[in-house]
């Protein structure tokens, strides 16, 4: 039998499966919203699987695939390796069912993830932490489950859990608002992206799939390159739903055979689609759940009059992982970057260098800087603009003899390293600064002590309140000096703090 021969049998089993588990997923769960949403002349749908039971499309697979247990594998019990939300299904279907499940989840799942398998699978599962990645778990899971004679509940490559998993296609097309355009659908092991699309293509012959992988989780475009599913070396985490090494033996050549166009997004391109879809809709998903958005937008001037629809697939993200989306959304959507300039170090320079930068659409939203020469300053400060305004920056320093270079994503601005040498401070002052967080304020406050004092330390981030705060630092070259700038901070209005010499000693 040729290959061809192979993958359109496989791809009619599937479709077989698919209409059969209509019957039975419904016994666990509602069907999940269609949205419907203008967006840069695009004609969008969201499906929003995460306002489904457990904020994840993942019971679906899961309930299908465990409905279809024999009373005798059912008394044997199941067990299965998941970073959260395919373990979260699996957790739903034994609950309802009143089967013994065991699931092996990695260190790294989100802790909201593990708590929520155990609200939801109370009395039914057990939960093992097993290992730094999921292929960790799931080598030990499979490990046990030969030895406890239990049924293996795979996340993706197993064709009852993708048919499961392509019913939430069904739920598009018996919506009435196609036939769309494009589809785009996010790939981890490939089992949503393969039902999905075998789906779809069936009723819609003309849509065109797309897929899209994290960056560092291309393991779908490393098994069509190889022509057979392949190890990727590295895994990046960050969107954990997504984050696997190896595509399914069975995902594989329905993916290939049904996906149009496999593509990667980044991490922070994830971050930019989030907030597009806080702004527009919101929702907050989760960085896997915003992937196929992401994928999206990397295409939105050519989909413009488009039907499109997108799969908002999980919303269980831990809280705390909204500061780093928050902070590298602006740099996906190309409307953040950072700076390193080249100023003299002098009275006055640093305000001269923002009456220099500032203009018409352009935000600072950080400043960071720390004296470590005599003669020069080399601060960093962040932007946000559009792309355009970004290169009249550039040509405005360039005018003005100012070097800069960006450094958007350089590692000590990453992480916010700020250099300095307290050697070269003189009569240092430093305070804890509050000021109105308004377009020029900053620069107001420099302007008033530009004539006593120089700049010898910032630490900004704009965080989104109505006051900005900053840690700042002032040299001066008297101690009458000093005791004026005091006296401009008293009379300023602003609230202010200064860093008593126990905290000071610390910083320097």
């Amino acid at each position: 039998m040729h290959d061809g021969d192979i993958r359109m049998t496989l791809r009619e089993n599937l479709f077989r499966s698919i209409l059969l588990a209509r019957q039975r997923v419904y016994e666990f769960g509602s069907e999940t919203p269609l949205e419907e949403i203008e967006y840069n002349g695009i004609h969008l749908f969201l499906k929003r699987e995460d306002a489904s039971l457990i904020h994840a499309y993942k019971w679906r697979g899961a309930c299908n695939r465990m409905a279809l247990l024999s009373a005798e594998e059912r008394a044997r019990g199941v067990i299965c390796a998941s970073a959260g939300n395919h373990a979260q299904g699996v957790a739903w279907a034994a609950a309802q069912l009143g089967i013994n499940a065991k699931i092996y989840m990695p260190e790294v799942a989100p802790r909201m993830k593990v708590l929520a398998v155990r609200r939801i699978g109370e009395g039914h599962v057990e939960i093992i932490i097993h290992g730094d990645t999921f292929e960790a778990a799931a080598r030990e899971a499979r490990r046990v489950q030969k030895i406890e004679n239990r049924v293996f509940i795979h996340a993706y490559d197993d064709l009852e859990t993708m048919a499961g998993q392509g019913t939430l296609a069904d739920e598009i097309v018996m919506s009435g608002k196609g036939p769309m355009d494009v589809a785009y659908v996010q790939i981890g092991g490939g089992g949503m992206a393969a039902g999905v699309a075998c789906w779809l293509k069936n009723f819609w012959p003309n849509i065109r799939i797309v897929g899209v992988e994290g960056e560092h989780q291309a393991s779908m475009a490393a098994a069509i390159r190889a022509g057979k599913p392949v190890d990727l070396e590295y895994v990046d985490v960050f969107a954990d739903g997504t984050a696997v090494s190896r595509a399914g033996d069975l995902t594989y050549p329905l993916c290939a055979e049904l996906i149009d166009e496999l593509i990667t997004v980044t991490n922070e391109e994830i971050c930019a689609a989030v907030q597009m879809l806080w702004e527009e809709s919101r929702c907050l998903p989760e960085p896997a759940g915003a992937m196929g958005i992401a994928g999206m937008l990397k295409h939105r001037e050519q989909l413009r009059g488009k039907k499109v629809i997108a799969i908002v697939c999980g919303a269980n993200m831990d809280f705390g992982q909204l500061a780093y989306i928050s902070r590298h959304a602006g740099i996906g959507a190309a409307t953040r970057q950072y700076y390193r300039f080249q100023i003299a170090e002098a009275k006055g320079t640093f305000l001269r260098l923002i009456e220099a930068t500032r203009g018409e659409g352009v935000n600072i939203i950080e400043f960071q800087y720390g004296k470590i020469e005599e003669s020069r300053s080399f601060p960093v400060i962040g932007f946000e603009a559009s792309p355009q305004v970004f290169a009249l920056l550039e040509k405005r320093a360039e005018d003005l003899g100012i070097p800069c270079r960006r450094v958007t994503g350089a590692e000590d601005v990453e992480f916010r390293i700020i250099h300095y040498d307290p050697g070269t401070f003189r009569r240092p002052f430093f305070m804890k600064f509050e000021f109105p967080e308004r377009a020029g304020a900053l620069r107001d406050f420099l302007r008033a002590v530009q004539h006593v004092g120089s700049m010898v330390y910032c630490n900004y981030v704009y965080t989104g309140e109505r006051v900005g705060h900053a840690l700042m630092g002032f040299e001066f070259d008297s101690e009458v000096d000093r005791e004026a700038f005091i006296r401009i901070l008293q009379d300023y209005g602003t609230q202010w703090k200064e860093l008593p010499p126990e905290i000071l000693s610390r910083i320097l």
